[in-house]
């Protein structure tokens, strides 16, 4: 599957991508309202930053203990019921005189139930498309949450100008609702992909069999680890320069929407697997010339360019999906993406600390160097693992027998 025409052919993937794209505009503008709100309320910058990347920090701790759902629950009722329980956390948020404690206990509860969404949304896309669209088709859905993002943040800026971030949380709570009524009304009812009940049993067994194999382990530590640390070069925008952090956040996201088309869509099958590696050299590397404190256009267009390597997460994903079998598609997938948000939290923390001792421009630095390292570390580890002797039984196949043990 090589066209945007026969993807959006192929059954329930047209309501499941505008479902999706609703679902991103919510959260751009929920969070974007929220971190307002708390501002206003506190004028803490902090408490402000965590109400609109706490529920990220809390992705892994979903994962720890509720991922074995992404599998073992019907799609099409979780994720409606999922799009549901946001919409009602996000019109709680809008309550008058609720408590910061209260607020930021809610944000901890959408962070657990996001957890749960990635692996579920993951694993139906993967039944939903063959084999040979998958990756295209996760292109599109990486392209229309950069989209999102840029749209998402320009029109809660906007509204946030005219209205209240109570009334701007209430219209994000109904592209909540929007979205659920999209999956619930334009998808067909799926039995679960794996056997059993969920439990915190079954999810540790899981993660402990995922985790237990080396090629899996480097294709995670890859998609948590270079990714994680650029993105705590941009959290630095803001304070780097206040006045263009817009543009730079913009061009980054034009980027990425650009490395997302370009893997999902023009690259040749035979050569993307060769590109993970260059993909998130590129991510880290312009992030070193804002060691020149580079003023605009200089720096937005160091971003850009950065961004594209962003890509590299369709060749991992790709990768991943050939090292996993299909009854686990959902969990390895929402592993992924719980590791990656958590990853990106605790680097923003970071970078915002290293910026605090040294400069903004310092901590960019620093991060990007960082991920460089990383980068080169995991490439040698996984040109070591490809000298080692090839076993008789596929990866796949080991965790299957295990999983069918798993109460």
């Amino acid at each position: 599957m090589r066209s945007y025409r026969e993807l959006f052919r192929t059954p329930e993937y047209t309501p499941f991508f505008f479902s999706f794209a609703a679902q991103n505009a919510a959260l751009t503008i929920g969070g974007l309202s929220l971190a307002t709100l708390v501002y206003r309320a506190t004028d803490s910058p902090l408490l402000s930053a965590v109400s609109m990347f706490g529920p990220q920090l809390a992705q892994m701790l979903g994962a720890t203990f509720f991922l074995s759902g992404a599998d073992r629950l019907p799609p099409r009722v979780t994720l409606t019921g999922i799009n549901l329980a946001f919409a009602g956390c996000t019109a709680l948020l809008a309550l008058p005189g609720l408590p910061i404690g209260a607020i930021f206990g809610v944000v901890f509860l959408q962070g657990l139930i996001a957890s749960l969404g990635g692996g579920v949304s993951g694993g139906l896309l993967n039944e939903i498309l063959p084999k040979s669209g998958y990756l295209l088709g996760r292109s599109v859905f990486n392209m229309v949450s950069g989209l999102m993002q840029v749209i998402g943040f320009a029109t809660g800026g906007a509204l946030l100008a005219l209205l209240s971030p109570r009334v701007c949380l209430l219209l994000a709570a109904a592209l909540y609702a929007t979205a659920a009524l999209g999956i619930r009304l334009g998808l067909t009812a799926r039995p679960p992909r794996a056997e059993g009940r969920p439990s915190v049993r079954a999810t540790w067994r899981t993660n402990a069999l995922l985790w237990s194999s080396r090629p899996r382990r480097l294709v995670y530590l890859g998609m948590w680890l270079p990714n994680g640390l650029v993105v705590g070069c941009e959290s630095l925008f803001v304070s780097y320069d206040s006045g263009s952090a817009g543009a730079l956040f913009a061009c980054a996201a034009l980027g990425m929407f650009v490395g997302d088309l370009s893997v999902g869509r023009f690259l040749p099958s035979a050569l993307r697997p060769r590109l993970a590696t260059p993909l998130l050299l590129l991510l880290a590397t312009p992030y070193l010339f804002f060691a020149l404190r580079p003023g605009m256009p200089w720096a937005a267009l160091a971003a850009g360019v950065a961004s594209v390597g962003f890509g590299a997460s369709l060749v991992q994903q790709e990768r991943l999906m050939t090292l996993t079998p299909d009854e686990l598609a959902g969990h390895a997938l929402g592993l992924r993406g719980a590791g990656m948000l958590t990853m990106q939290g605790v680097a923003a923390t970071l970078a915002g600390s290293v910026a605090q001792l040294t400069s903004p421009a310092t901590a960019m630095t620093v991060m990007a160097t960082a991920s460089i390292l990383v980068t080169s570390a995991l490439w040698a580890a996984g040109r070591r693992e490809e000298r080692r002797p090839s076993v008789t039984r596929p990866e796949g196949e080991s965790v299957r027998r295990a999983v069918r043990r798993t109460p």
